[in-house]
């Protein structure tokens, strides 16, 4: 563990030896003084805190590698990431054994994106086809927004015409960001979405964070407005879009229209300071939820927010914000 210091040094001034400041025919040259103001930041080592009080029971994991064996007893059954050889259950994926009941299974801890059925997540437009839109949402295929799972302009409830078709980009086109929820699964392990609440449509201007889908925590809700000024939605499929909160609900425009004015100083600082938050929380490998980002976000306001991404100030901020969620669970 490193901590950072901030050294000024002073004047460095230097006076001309009188044989340089002679010039030809014995006169004297005006005097010539040189100074230099510089800070350097240096880091030094310092004690590295203990962690054993701030390791919860959340944090006591099984962890295992491929190849590691995970019970011997037959009478479990075999799930995810796992296979059976020898007698012997084993892992055939790194990441935390879960186990329900009499199921055992390997959650990897970096992997793409399965979907589950009532899923939320964030996806990017990346090709308008027939009736349908194609879906950039972190997993193994690119998932299916059909034309008829989604609002159309205003909330109107019909049946799509030949004219809603041809207008399709003009609802969503590459490149756009949008929010869903995940209505069916396939057997290829494509997903298909829709957007027929008025919750979820094209997202506005914010900041996209990607993160491993492990680390988002499941909820009753993935719609976050946090008491800093700032709004989170964290998708299961590791996109997280963090953007400022709206002054007023826009119910009557049925998710397609994005709000592109400027947004406030104070709003991007919100915002920025977040996404450090949430980049510091992924690199310590812990949950992301509203809690543990706002308690995150606490614990960095005595940084600067470009200080934030610093290993020293990342580790103490992520501590403090491990203990107060012990704290908090009692």
């Amino acid at each position: 563990m490193v901590t950072s210091l901030r050294i000024p040094i002073g004047d460095c001034s230097e006076s001309p030896t009188p044989s340089s400041v002679s010039g030809r025919g014995g006169r004297a040259a005006p005097a010539q003084t040189i100074g230099a103001k510089m800070a350097m930041a240096m880091r030094l080592p310092v004690a590295r805190k203990p962690l054993s009080e701030t390791l919860g029971r959340d944090t006591k994991k099984h962890l295992v590698v491929p190849g590691d064996t995970i019970t011997t007893d037959t009478g479990f059954m075999r799930g995810h990431g796992t296979y059976m050889g020898e007698e012997k259950l084993i892992a055939s994926v790194a990441g935390s054994v879960e186990r329900v009941n009499k199921l055992i299974c390997v959650k990897a801890l970096k992997t793409r994106y399965s979907g589950e059925v009532g899923d939320i997540v964030v996806g990017r437009i990346t090709e308008v086809q027939q009736k349908r839109w194609k879906v950039d949402t972190n997993s193994r295929l690119d998932s299916v927004l059909l034309l008829s799972s989604m609002n159309l302009p205003g909330g109107e409830l019909r049946r799509r015409s030949a004219e809603d078709e041809l207008a399709m980009r003009g609802f969503l086109q590459e490149g756009d960001l949008i929010s869903a929820e995940v209505q069916a699964v396939f057997s290829d392990g494509a997903v298909s979405l829709h957007t027929r609440s008025l919750k979820y449509g094209k997202l506005g201007q914010g900041v996209l964070v990607q993160v491993s889908p492990s680390l988002v925590k499941r909820q009753k809700t993935h719609f976050h407005d946090l008491p800093c000024g700032a709004s989170v939605i964290l998708g299961n499929n590791g996109f997280i879009w963090i953007y400022p909160t709206p002054e007023h609900k826009e119910e009557d425009t049925g998710g397609f229209t994005a709000n592109l004015e400027p947004v406030l100083l104070a709003d991007r600082e919100v915002m920025s300071r977040l996404r450090n938050c949430v980049v510091s929380l992924v690199t310590q490998r812990m949950m992301l939820y509203d809690t543990s980002i706002l308690y995150c976000y606490e614990a960095s306001l005595p940084h600067q927010i470009k200080d934030i991404l610093k290993p020293e100030v990342m580790e103490e901020i992520v501590l403090e914000t491990r203990q107060r969620l012990l704290e908090q669970e009692g």
